[in-house]
């Protein structure tokens, strides 16, 4: 059902729940009940979506959209980036998000190696989860390349391992190629997405929803990288004192590589000045 909406968007906004329900073989209950799982409150929210969807403005546009509600806000953009950043991070309030976050710590600890799926400004959280996680004794790598690049990286998934994909819609070619190929070779499946999890076949051994902001204004990510702080915590809570021996072994490396790297950034005492 989620796929023929995807597919066919005229059918949500032009047909009634029993109308869809009809040229599909299935009953309206089924229809509505898509559309809560979408996380729309009713069918004519969604309808309401895909309008908005199809009139979506150009970067830029979105850009001067989010200025123009700045405005409104009486501390100007701060206020109301703040805000926006305060709604997405309402979503990880939910009993199921914490039950799915859970899953996701279980699938990534017991893995031999994570491989971090994203491109674009996901490609950047994919590169710091895949360093975080080194940091504290996890083997991961980071699968930020497009095209036939990417084809190089997916080579290197090996069963038993973890893939954790940070990806949105639509679902794009490498999201599927990148899906196909871990469950081709055996790979287990972390995906964090606002919308995506409806539309992939086959099960997924955690879906975490994170919203992006407000829909038809610029996309924000400050959602996703407090979840993955979160996820370094608690895998590293998961991995006890080894997390504490890797961070230590890294932080060896690090003096040997440059002495005083401890010392940067603090206040050096002047002429005059008690040291």
């Amino acid at each position: 059902m989620a796929r023929h909406f995807l597919r066919h968007p005229q059918d949500a906004i032009l047909g009634s729940a029993a109308q869809i329900a009809e040229r599909l073989g299935t009953s309206d209950a089924t229809v509505v009940r898509t559309a809560r799982a979408l996380g729309y409150g009713s069918l004519a929210e969604l309808r309401a979506a895909f309008v908005e969807d199809l009139m979506t403005p150009p970067p830029a546009e979105r850009l001067a959209r989010t200025l123009k509600a700045a405005k409104g806000a009486k501390g100007g953009v701060l206020e109301h980036v703040l805000a926006v950043h305060q709604d997405s991070l309402n979503a990880f309030d939910d009993p199921d998000f914490a039950k799915s976050f859970s899953d996701a710590l279980s699938t990534l600890t017991k893995s031999p190696m994570r491989h971090v799926f994203g491109v674009g400004p996901s490609g950047a959280l994919a590169d710091y989860a895949a360093l975080q996680f080194n940091r504290i004794g996890l083997r991961s790598t980071s699968l930020n390349a497009t095209g036939i690049a990417l084809a190089d990286r997916l080579l290197a998934l090996r069963p038993r391992d973890a893939v954790m994909i940070i990806a949105y819609a639509p679902l794009y070619r490498e999201v599927r190629v990148t899906l196909e190929r871990a469950r081709q070779v055996g790979v287990r499946i972390v995906l964090i997405s606002d919308s995506l999890g409806p539309l992939i076949d086959g099960p997924l051994d955690a879906i975490l929803t994170v919203p992006r902001g407000k829909a038809g204004h610029l996309a924000t990510h400050g959602a996703t990288m407090v979840l993955l702080d979160a996820m370094v915590a608690g895998l590293a809570e998961r991995q006890g004192q080894s997390a504490l021996g890797a961070l230590s072994d890294f932080g060896d490396l690090r003096g040997k590589l440059d002495r005083g790297w401890s010392r940067r950034g603090t206040r050096q005492a002047g002429r005059g000045e008690p040291r």
